[in-house]
């Protein structure tokens, strides 16, 4: 199966469910892959700690080998790193990406990813990150996934994004990949005590949207497993934020 978490906007948690998914699926016996395909590298770093700054493949090299036309260049596996978890690896990011984008755009690599991600073998689940824009990397990300999670985090300014970003899915759909489905919307941050939040859910509900039913809630814990490079499963598993991404997850898998 072949995720990617999407929003164009920024700070609505994308590379942290990204990776807190994946870290689950891995400790559940699933070999499991992240495709950091942001620039700013939050998943890399999220699972690499500071390994994600050292040598070794990246995407961007990946890409690269599209635009140099190597007359046999490695395979997809070859930029799947291995992290510290068991089962989870990480194709990283690199800031140099961004530059790499109008150059694939331009030469309609678009389809790329999807032909090595599904040449891919050995792998049971792969969670594709994606930066807060649409550009090359986030459709070829929609363009290359089976489903596409969308993160929310509950304010005014988010629910207006929300319409036009699903029009961009829908777009994505109609011209490029008519297998793509929209697994859900993940409310995230989400304060059960507040007025507005649990408004705004039921009002998306009430319009016919696929709000999925495990939130994540607002944790400052969330800070120190990024700091600490350890998705929330191996920082604390019995944290409240842990068990609400462990339902997120069996949503996902049943």
């Amino acid at each position: 199966m072949r995720r990617v978490v999407f929003n164009q906007k920024g700070g609505v948690g994308k590379s942290t469910i990204t990776c807190n998914l994946a870290a689950i699926a891995a400790a559940r016996g699933r070999r499991t892959l992240v495709v950091d395909l942001d620039p700013q590298a939050n998943s890399s770093h999220y699972l690499l700690g500071g390994a994600a700054d050292g040598e070794g493949p990246t995407v961007a090299d990946f890409f690269d080998d599209m635009l140099s036309f190597k007359f046999n260049p490695p395979g997809p596996e070859h930029f799947a790193r291995p992290t510290p978890f068991v089962n989870l690896f990480v194709m990283p990011s690199q800031g140099r990406l961004e530059e790499l984008g109008p150059k694939l755009e331009s030469r309609y690599k678009m389809f790329k990813l999807r032909e090595a991600l599904e040449s891919l073998r050995g792998f049971d689940e792969i969670f594709i990150d994606t930066p807060p824009a649409v550009n090359f990397f986030t459709r070829s990300a929609l363009i290359a996934a089976e489903r596409c999670l969308i993160p929310f985090d509950c304010d005014s300014f988010s629910r207006r994004a929300l319409y036009l970003l699903l029009d961009n899915v829908r777009e994505m759909q109609a011209d490029h990949n008519r297998g793509l489905q929209v697994e859900g919307i993940v409310v995230n941050q989400f304060q059960s005590q507040a007025r507005l939040p649990r408004q705004l859910v039921e009002e998306l509900r009430a319009e016919g949207l696929p709000v999925l039913d495990a939130f994540l809630s607002t944790s400052v814990k969330i800070r120190e497993s990024h700091e600490r490079a350890l998705p929330m499963l191996h920082l604390d598993p019995r944290h409240k934020l842990t068990q609400e991404f462990e339902a997120l997850y069996g949503l996902l898998a049943a």
